[in-house]
């Protein structure tokens, strides 16, 4: 993985709207997901982070910036930032209550 930022283009849900504005990710994680010990004998669905919500989670919880902070980092509005940490945060806590494996999307 090569250092610096890089762009993030985000998908839109459903078809109506302007596509979503590009993210800077500043570094994709070294790892492409994680999967819950003991493993469930049946596969369960994994939950996918997309690379734009583990910035967003990276700035605001584990560096303590203030949103206004995070958005300009990540080149979008506060409250674009607000919607990417709550997201991430539902999912990864729904991963580890459900015991489901987590991915984390490059794009």
């Amino acid at each position: 993985m090569g250092f610096g930022p890089k762009w993030c283009h985000r998908c839109r849900r459903g078809r109506i709207g302007r596509k979503p504005k590009p993210v800077i990710v500043s570094a994709l994680p070294p790892v492409e997901g994680f999967n819950p010990l003991p493993s469930p004998q049946t596969p369960r669905e994994p939950i996918v982070l997309e690379a734009a919500e583990v910035e967003a989670l990276r700035l605001i919880d584990l560096e303590k910036r203030s949103f206004e902070e995070a958005g300009r980092e990540m080149n979008v509005s506060r409250s674009t930032v607000w919607r990417l940490v709550e997201s991430g945060r539902r999912k990864l806590i729904t991963a580890i209550l459900e015991g489901r494996p987590i991915l984390i999307s490059p794009a």
